[in-house]
């Protein structure tokens, strides 16, 4: 009796499905950021399948991981749900970051301190340029702000306080980016930030951590404004 040949089973590359998740997760979180899907929208695998052309596993894993991040939970037998800003959960990142970039500044102005000073100078020729040199871009200002403070932890020293500044980073990155949506901010960015390097520059600690606070308080009452205001007007388009 000759034995049956067994027919070959197609099988799908899981590192396939974990490219598709992260980007069906990185276009979910801009829609969060973008106020495409707004908090207290409700939706199915199903629906965001169907948008994005993709099956549903990779949007299932991307949807577990923004609920891990808080942003969407699921609903019994009902699909999902986006969850309301946590502006208490993200006030107190808020505040962890401070604490984490006043010390690093105070310690970027120790002299008797190894710091990285390459970093720095890479700062300084990216804010400390005239006028006409600034970029208007928002997206780009965006990125290079979070580079600048990433940047100034990275040059203290301290690997584990880089480590964990970057995980606060990731983590209030949805917001943060609403602060570039008009010029003044943008201009305002650029002038604060070349007044901490030159506090830096010039080894004064205590007036660094003091512009650096300021500037960052300034731009978190911004974020919080700007965050209401936009799922007020969410809410009204979609009536």
């Amino acid at each position: 009796m000759t034995a049956a040949v067994a027919t070959p089973v197609a099988t799908v590359d899981p590192a396939l499905f974990r490219t598709l998740a992260d980007e069906v997760y990185a276009q979910l979180k801009r829609d969060v950021a973008e106020f495409r899907l707004v908090p207290g929208d409700r939706f199915t695998e199903g629906e965001i399948s169907e948008r994005l052309g993709v099956s549903r596993t990779p949007v299932r894993q991307a949807l577990f991981k923004l609920q891990q991040e808080g942003f969407v939970e699921v609903l019994f037998r009902s699909g999902w749900r986006v969850l309301p800003f946590d502006f208490e959960r993200f006030e107190q990142l808020y505040d962890l970051r401070m604490v984490l970039e006043t010390t690093a500044a105070h310690r970027l102005c120790e002299t008797d301190r190894h710091i990285d000073r390459a970093i720095l100078e890479t700062l300084v020729n990216i804010w400390l340029v005239p006028n006409a040199q600034r970029s208007t871009d928002a997206p780009q200002v965006a990125q290079r702000d979070e580079e600048f403070h990433c940047s100034l932890v990275a040059a203290a020293g301290n690997a584990e306080m880089a480590r964990v500044h970057r995980d606060v980073t990731d983590r209030i990155r949805i917001i943060r980016r609403l602060d570039f949506t008009k010029q003044p901010r943008i201009d305002a960015t650029y002038d604060e930030h070349a007044k901490i390097l030159k506090a830096i520059r010039a080894h004064r600690g205590d007036q660094a951590a003091m512009l650096l606070r300021a500037h960052i308080e300034t731009s978190q009452a911004e974020v919080r404004k700007i965050t209401l205001h936009q799922v007020h007007l969410a809410r009204h388009a979609a009536g």
